[in-house]
């Protein structure tokens, strides 16, 4: 199949990409805006492949959306353009609306009109699939799990952002017949994960010898999920899922915020000691929590499972070691990004 991903040069779009060229038979057409979390050299191994293409390309100009859906002719749009760090949009909503609601709008738009325009077999087999996250469903107490009809509580500008997203996609689908698909995942790790995020920034911090900022007493609770199991699931969604269906996307594997921070430096105290030989633990600082900190995320990726088939292969424990392993690997690609960004700055201190 031809295969349009939006934001395929962030962090999920581009695992995403490497899997369908290296696992697949697939044709890939990137659209990218290529913001500050966008990045092409993540893409570099498959970019010499005749299946993969690029655009430069805002998915909130309507026109530019038009021309790509009709020069590559796709059987599947997946949405992955988004602004993403809850942090960012606690100091500036803005960008969120205009990219994660009024972006996805346009889109929506374009490609009702495309769809409209296609054969009967082809307009039958077309999917529109649309990523999101479990941020829309709110805050978890200690017990339960997230699941495909569990009421959205979204209290981040990011998350209300999201979840408004996922309503016109399911509302283009139920007034206008758009065969769409919705993907709400856990919170992703990986390669080539821009360091702003818990696990990459915890990463490069220790090995700069920086303090590890833990908010509050790092007692919130994620499902983490590896890049490419999410990658693999996604593939899985819109080759097989069924047109208005939902599905949720999990790791099963709960871990604490602090959890998460000793696993990295107990990691790293194994395969880069310090120079001064202490553990990389010393190094933790606890600092005023996020405003509005959701408590608990956790994921029932039962649906999945049972109807499609997909399964993680990554344990958090595997994951992970592949993780920092890549990062250790790589500060030629982490490095300028530290250089010139503020991902490793304190945000999201606007609030009261």
């Amino acid at each position: 199949m031809r295969i349009l991903v939006t934001g395929g040069a962030g962090f999920i779009g581009s695992a995403l990409i490497r899997h369908l060229i290296a696992e697949t038979g697939h044709e890939v057409l990137n659209l990218d805006k290529l913001t500050y979390a966008g990045d092409l050299r993540s893409l570099e191994s498959v970019a010499d492949s005749n299946r993969y293409g690029f655009r430069h390309a805002d998915i909130g100009d309507a026109a530019a959306i038009r021309a790509a859906l009709r020069e590559f002719q796709p059987q599947v749009v997946t949405h992955l353009a988004a602004e993403s760090h809850v942090d960012r949009s606690i100091d500036g909503p803005a960008d969120f609306i205009q990219t994660n609601i009024v972006g996805t709008f346009v889109l929506l738009s374009e490609t009702l009109e495309y769809w409209r325009g296609l054969e009967a077999q082809a307009k039958a087999d077309f999917r529109f699939h649309h990523i999101s996250t479990d941020e829309v469903f709110g805050s978890l107490g200690d017990d339960g799990y997230f699941t495909e009809t569990t009421a959205y509580d979204p209290r981040s500008p990011y998350s209300a952002s999201k979840a408004s997203s996922d309503h016109l996609v399911r509302a283009w689908h139920h007034t206008y017949g758009l065969p769409v698909m919705v993907t709400n995942c856990s919170n992703n790790y990986g390669p080539y994960h821009f360091p702003e995020k818990l696990i990459p920034l915890m990463i490069v911090k220790c090995l700069a010898g920086e303090p590890l900022p833990v908010y509050g007493q790092g007692s919130n609770v994620r499902d983490w999920l590896y890049v490419d199991d999410h990658a693999r699931a996604l593939t899985r969604v819109f080759e097989k899922g069924a047109p208005g269906e939902s599905y949720i996307i999990g790791g099963r594997s709960e871990r604490t915020n602090l959890q998460v921070v000793h696993a990295i430096c107990d990691a790293l105290d194994r395969l880069r000691p310090r120079p001064d030989g202490r553990p990389y633990r010393d190094q933790i600082a606890y600092v005023a929590d996020r405003p509005g900190h959701d408590h608990r995320y956790a994921i029932d990726p039962g649906k999945l499972q049972r109807e499609l088939g997909w399964t993680a292969q990554e344990s958090f424990e595997t994951g992970i070691g592949k993780t920092i392993a890549w990062y250790l690997d790589n500060e030629a690609w982490w490095g300028p990004i530290l250089a010139r960004s503020d991902a490793g700055r304190r945000l999201g201190l606007k609030a009261s």
